[in-house]
C-alpha cells in the first residue's frame, strides 16, 4: 500500500516537472523562436509627415533704376519686405509661400546694362553681372519713359532669373511711397506667378496625395499630359517608312539629336537622367485609314481617329521592357504614295499646322509629307523642321508648363537650349513638391501595411530604406523652407527611391497571406498530443488534492 502511495507520488511529481518544463520553458523558446522580426520603424515621424506642411520660399530681388525713385524715397524704403501665403488643401496638407522681397538701386554697371538698346541685349549683359541662384527671381525697374521695352509691354520676361518692368503712373514725383510700393506689389506678384511657381502648379504636383477637383475638362487634360516624376526617362524616337520600296529616307537623327535635343537634356539633367536611342521601321503603318478630302485634295486623319493610331504602332516599337523607366516616343511617319499627301484634322476640321498630335504619357507622331511623282523618290529629311515640333511635345511630356503670359508681358526666347532658366525653376519647384507628396504617401501607406498585418516580417534593409525616407523627406521640406531648390530637389529625388525601394522589398510578401487557421492547421497537430496528457494529469492531480482535503475536514469533524 506505501509503494501504491510512492508512485503516485512519484508520478504526480513528473506530470507537474513537465507541465513547469513545457510552460516555463517550451512555450517562451517557442514563442520566441516562431516570432515574426520586425525592426524598428520611425512610426512617430513618419505620422508627423502625414500631416504635411509644406512651405515654399522664394527670394525676389527688386532694383530701382535711376529715374524710377525720388530720393526721399530711397531714404524711407524699407530693404526688406515678407509676404506670407497660406493655402489649406485639404485636412492633412497645408501649403505656405514665403516671399522674402530686397528693394535696392542699380549699382553703375546695372545702370550700363541697362542702356542697352534692346531689352534682350539688356537681359544677356545682366546675367555677365551676376548670376541668380537658382529658384530666386530679379526684377529690375525701369523709367516709364524707358524706350528699352516696346510700346504696350510693361514687363519683359528673360532667358535668366530677371525681368524687366516698367514703371508706371503711381511711381511718378509727388505720390507717396505706400502707393508707390502698393502698386509695385502687384505687379511683382504678376511677374512671380509667370517666373516662379503658380499656386494651381503646386496643387496640381499633389496629385498622388490629394483629390483635385479639375474645374474644365482642359485642365484634366493638361494635368495629364505631362508624365510623372521619375529618376529616369527613355526617349525613343522612330522613323516608319510604310513603303520602301517608294520612299528612300535618310534622316540625320545623330547630328539633329545633339543640335536641338541634347541641349535641353543637359539643362534637364537636376531632374531626371535621360537616355535616347533611334530606329528605323519599315512597312509599318498607322492602323487608320485616312479619308481623301476633295476639298484639300489629300487624304485626312481627324482627331476623333487618332486614338486608334497608337496600339497598332506601339507593337512595332520595340520599346526597352527591362528598364522601369518611363518611355517617350516619338514618331516621324511618311505616308506611303497611296495616301499622300496626309494631314491631321483638328475637332473643327481644320488641318493643324505641325501636322502632329501628341498623347498624354505616351510621345507625339509627326506626319511627313514629301513630294515627287518619279518613284522611287529619295528624301533627305529636313529635320530641322521634325526637331522643332518634337522638342516642343518634349516639353510638354516633360511638365515644362508654357502658359500664356498676361496682357502687357513679352516673353523673350528660351535661347539654344531650348529652356530658360526660370522656366527650369518652375519645374523644379513642381517637381520637388510631386517627390515629396509621393514619398510622404508611400511611406505612409507602407507603414499602415504594416501596422494592419502582423506577420509581415520587416527585415534590417526594409528599416534603413525607410529611416533614409523619412530623413530625406524632412531634409527636402526643410530646404523648401529655406529656398534652397536644388538641394531640395536633390533630397526629395532620395526620398522617392528610398521609399520605393521599402515598399516594393519581396521580403515585405513572404508571410503576407499566412492567415490565422493556417497557423492553428500547422500547431494543433504538434501539441495537441503533448498537451492532452499533461492537462489530463493536472486535472487528476488538481481532483486528487481536493479528494484529499475533502478528507481532512471529514476527519476534523
Amino acid at each position: 500500500m506505501a509503494a501504491i502511495e510512492v508512485e503516485r507520488h512519484r508520478g504526480r511529481l513528473a506530470a507537474l516537472a513537465i507541465a513547469v518544463v513545457v510552460i516555463a520553458v517550451g512555450v517562451p523558446l517557442w514563442w520566441k523562436t516562431t516570432e515574426t522580426y520586425r525592426a524598428w520603424l520611425p512610426v512617430t515621424q513618419i505620422n508627423q509627415l502625414a500631416q504635411l506642411q509644406l512651405q515654399l520660399s522664394v527670394e525676389v530681388e527688386v532694383v530701382f533704376s535711376r529715374g524710377t525713385l525720388t530720393a526721399e524715397h530711397q531714404k524711407k524704403i524699407d530693404p526688406t519686405h515678407t509676404r506670407l501665403e497660406e493655402h489649406p488643401v485639404d485636412e492633412t496638407t497645408v501649403l505656405r509661400y514665403r516671399y522674402e522681397t530686397r528693394y535696392r538701386t542699380a549699382t553703375i554697371m546695372e545702370e550700363d546694362a541697362l542702356n542697352q538698346p534692346t531689352a534682350a541685349e539688356t537681359d544677356q549683359s545682366l546675367h555677365l553681372l551676376s548670376e541668380s541662384p537658382c529658384g530666386s527671381v530679379v526684377i529690375y525697374v525701369v523709367p516709364e519713359s524707358s524706350t528699352l521695352l516696346p510700346e504696350g509691354v510693361s514687363v519683359y520676361v528673360g532667358q535668366r532669373r530677371t525681368a524687366l518692368l516698367r514703371a508706371g503712373r503711381p511711381m511718378r514725383v509727388g505720390v507717396g511711397l505706400k502707393e508707390v510700393l502698393a502698386h509695385l506689389e502687384t505687379q511683382v506678384q504678376q511677374v512671380l506667378k509667370v517666373m516662379s511657381f503658380s499656386h494651381s502648379d503646386i496643387t496640381a504636383a499633389l496629385s498622388d496625395r490629394v483629390r483635385l477637383d479639375y474645374s474644365s475638362r482642359e485642365g484634366l487634360a493638361d494635368s495629364m499630359r505631362a508624365f510623372k516624376s521619375s529618376p529616369g526617362y527613355e526617349i525613343t524616337f522612330s522613323l516608319l517608312n510604310p513603303d520602301p520600296k517608294s520612299h528612300h529616307l535618310h534622316w540625320d537623327i545623330e547630328a539633329a539629336v545633339q543640335s536641338y535635343i541634347q541641349p535641353l537634356l543637359s539643362k534637364l539633367a537636376p531632374v531626371a537622367d535621360f537616355s535616347l536611342d533611334s530606329q528605323i521601321l519599315y512597312y509599318a503603318v498607322l492602323g487608320v485609314n485616312p479619308r481623301f478630302d476633295p476639298s484639300l485634295n489629300a487624304y485626312t486623319l481627324n482627331a476623333d481617329s487618332l486614338s486608334h493610331v497608337i496600339n497598332p504602332v506601339e507593337a512595332r516599337l520595340g520599346s526597352s521592357a527591362a528598364s522601369s523607366n518611363p518611355v517617350l516616343n516619338f514618331l516621324l511617319y511618311v505616308p506611303d504614295a497611296r495616301h499622300s499627301p496626309l494631314y491631321i484634322t483638328d475637332h473643327r476640321k481644320y488641318t493643324v499646322v505641325s501636322n502632329a498630335f501628341s498623347s498624354p504619357r505616351w510621345g507625339g507622331i509627326m506626319v511627313y509629307n514629301v513630294n515627287g511623282t518619279e518613284l522611287p523618290v529619295h528624301i533627305n529629311i529636313d529635320m530641322t523642321r521634325v526637331m522643332g515640333v518634337f522638342l516642343a511635345q518634349l516639353r510638354l511630356m516633360l511638365g515644362v508648363q508654357s502658359s500664356t503670359p498676361p496682357p502687357g508681358f513679352l516673353v523673350g526666347p528660351c535661347g539654344p537650349a531650348g529652356l530658360a532658366d526660370w522656366e527650369l525653376d518652375r519645374l523644379l519647384w513642381s517637381r520637388s513638391v510631386e517627390n515629396v507628396a509621393t514619398a510622404t504617401t508611400t511611406i505612409t501607406s507602407l507603414a499602415q501595411l504594416l501596422d494592419q498585418i502582423g506577420n509581415i516580417v520587416i527585415n534590417d534593409n526594409i528599416a534603413e530604406q525607410v529611416s533614409a525616407a523619412v530623413a530625406s523627406l524632412q531634409l527636402a521640406v526643410g530646404q523648401l523652407e529655406a529656398g534652397n531648390l536644388g538641394l531640395a530637389l536633390q533630397y526629395s529625388k532620395e526620398a522617392i527611391l528610398h521609399s520605393e525601394r521599402a515598399f516594393f522589398d519581396p521580403s515585405l510578401l513572404h508571410l503576407l497571406y499566412f492567415p490565422d487557421d493556417q497557423k492553428f492547421a500547422i500547431y494543433i497537430p504538434l501539441f495537441l498530443p503533448m498537451c492532452v496528457p499533461i492537462l489530463l494529469s493536472l486535472l487528476k492531480m488538481a481532483a486528487e488534492a481536493r479528494q484529499r482535503r475533502r478528507e481532512r475536514q471529514d476527519k476534523k469533524e
